[in-house]
């Protein structure tokens, strides 16, 4: 019988657990888990704390998914060494596990610049974990002003997330738009008015250097006072644990289309993953939902002895705020050609005839449909793109295509 380790347990580690049972329905599997907690899914936690969900629906698996998959897990501790040549992972009590195949789906981290004075900052957060959630939560108040340090995803779904918790939000970026890693500054603009305009404050081109309790002195000179401080300026990838093993990494962990890694019979998935990005040709770690679900089901069935690839991944983004629906994806180095209505822009970006990139804005309907051009690179003059830009339908495919694609509906 093999035994499977997988160092991680959110959403890569999910699709690992399925594609490992999908081929290996006996094989032991060793889940270690950084958190105390069943797998929950952590874009819900904004919507914890506006009240739409709570810790029980937030669970990405039922309550039984460890059990109905014959899975061990060791919660609430960390993998500090790997082994390759003896196979063993050693966590932080000390204990050695063997493994025949491992996959390491550890996430990212938070990464806080070294701000000075931050230390004597009191009520201090991030926001990556149901458990950043919930201390939040706790120091929150009616009167509570809060500054938000970082204008991307994270940031400002935090913000949309305490609207209606608190006295006032800043929220201050040294980008000068907001969302500036996925959005382009028209489309960003339209995102900041709609935020203004539900009561979110915002200092852009302009970020914190050093605090004093609860004073932040700003680059631009100015000083704003706060009581809770948000810190969501990014994150770094959890890839030490191979990089220090010898593996390679970047800004994650390299992988093939097979995430298969430098390593034998380590695979990595997810947010330390540096895998393929078939929008650019080239690796890059890619921290979303649904592509760590992918690697990790891919790496799975190969740790199995199956032989799965994962080569269509794309950067990906589908978030809404206060009712404003976004959606971006794939790479935008190429001709930007757009289409704009009341309360909608939407703009493509095409290069050598295939649609390389797409970012929407208040009209993200049958969004799928651009996506899958992006990953199949179908040739825009095979179909009347003119039309597709004003509205995605199926029709755009051949009847062979929409056969295999869609099940027969033709």
């Amino acid at each position: 019988m093999k035994n499977y380790l997988i160092v991680g347990n959110a959403t890569a580690a999910v699709g690992c657990i399925e594609g490992i049972r999908s081929v290996d329905k006996d094989g032991a599997i060793t889940v270690v888990s950084k958190e105390d907690r069943h797998v929950y899914s952590r874009p819900l936690i904004s919507y914890y704390l506006e009240e739409k969900t709570d810790t029980e629906r937030m669970k990405y698996r039922p309550e039984n998914f460890y059990e109905e998959n014959s899975c061990k897990v060791i919660f609430g501790k960390c993998a500090e060494t790997l082994d390759p040549g003896k196979k063993t992972v050693e966590i932080d009590d000390g204990t050695k596990i063997s493994y025949d195949a491992l996959c390491v789906a550890a996430g990212s981290r938070p990464f806080v610049p070294p701000f000075e004075g931050l230390d004597k900052v009191e009520k201090r957060f991030g926001f990556m974990t149901l458990d950043d959630a919930l201390a939040l939560e706790e120091a929150l108040t009616e009167d509570s002003r809060v500054l938000i340090v970082g204008a991307g995803l994270i940031g400002l779904k935090c913000a949309e997330g305490i609207r209606d918790r608190v006295a006032s939000i800043t929220v201050c970026d040294l980008a000068d738009r907001v969302l500036s890693s996925i959005l382009d500054a028209d489309c960003a603009a339209v995102v900041q008015k709609h935020l203004e305009e539900n009561g979110i404050s915002f200092m852009l081109s302009d970020s914190a250097v050093r605090f004093e309790k609860n004073k932040a002195y700003m680059k631009s000179g100015a000083k704003v006072d706060f009581d809770v401080l948000v810190l969501a300026v990014g994150v770094r990838a959890n890839s030490e644990l191979v990089k220090n093993a010898g593996g390679n990494a970047n800004r994650g962990i390299i992988t093939d289309t097979a995430m298969k890694t430098s390593l034998n019979d380590v695979f990595a998935a997810g947010d330390c993953a540096e895998g393929y990005d078939s929008s650019i040709n080239s690796n890059r770690v890619l921290a979303i939902l649904p592509n760590a679900y992918m690697q990790g089901f891919t790496a799975g069935v190969n740790m199995a002895g199956g032989n799965a690839v994962f080569d269509k991944a794309i950067p990906m983004n589908s978030v809404g705020f206060f009712g404003l629906h976004i959606m971006s994806a794939g790479s935008y180095d190429a001709e930007m050609t757009e289409e704009k209505e009341e309360g909608s822009l939407r703009r493509f970006f095409i290069k050598d005839g295939l649609l390389k990139g797409f970012m929407l804005i208040g009209a993200t309907e049958r969004a799928g449909i651009y996506t899958s051009l992006i990953r199949e690179k179908v040739p825009l003059d095979t179909l009347d793109f003119d039309l597709t830009k004003k509205a995605a339908s199926n029709l755009i495919f051949s009847q062979n295509i929409r056969r295999k694609k869609f099940g027969g509906v033709v």
